[in-house]
């Protein structure tokens, strides 16, 4: 499941994809849904590509997005402005408080992507 959250950690797009593929492919795919201009983007090491900070900065947003282990260049990265990452996993957090995600009962991936929207809606709401 990948996921978009506001600075007060609402959902703004979540999307599934295999859970075989590797998150950085449905990066950019992701970040399509929503308008980036002026506004920072904030992921962890396995988001560290160019092409997706190229995006990023074509869109006019900035990236905070540390360098991966044992990179050649170190990028530069606001250590302070990464830590309101947490608002991710805190959404994730909170799905994970209905059981029924949770546990994944749901054979289809559009019935469970329904149901992830029906808990958002419901988090919105709080």
């Amino acid at each position: 499941m990948h996921a978009v959250v506001d600075a007060y950690g609402y959902p703004l797009y979540v999307m599934l994809s295999e859970g075989q593929r590797n998150d950085i492919n449905y990066a950019i795919p992701v970040l399509e849904h929503i308008d980036i201009e002026g506004s920072n983007v904030l992921a962890d090491r396995g988001y560290d590509s160019y092409q997706l900070l190229d995006y990023i900065y074509e869109r006019g947003g900035e990236p905070t997005i540390p360098s991966r282990k044992g990179a050649k260049f170190e990028r530069h990265c606001d250590w302070w402005l990464y830590k309101e990452r947490h608002l991710v996993e805190k959404y994730f957090l909170k799905l994970k408080g209905f059981r029924r995600i949770a546990t994944r009962y749901d054979k289809l991936a559009a019935t469970y992507l329904g149901f992830i929207c029906i808990a958002s809606i419901l988090i919105w709401l709080k």
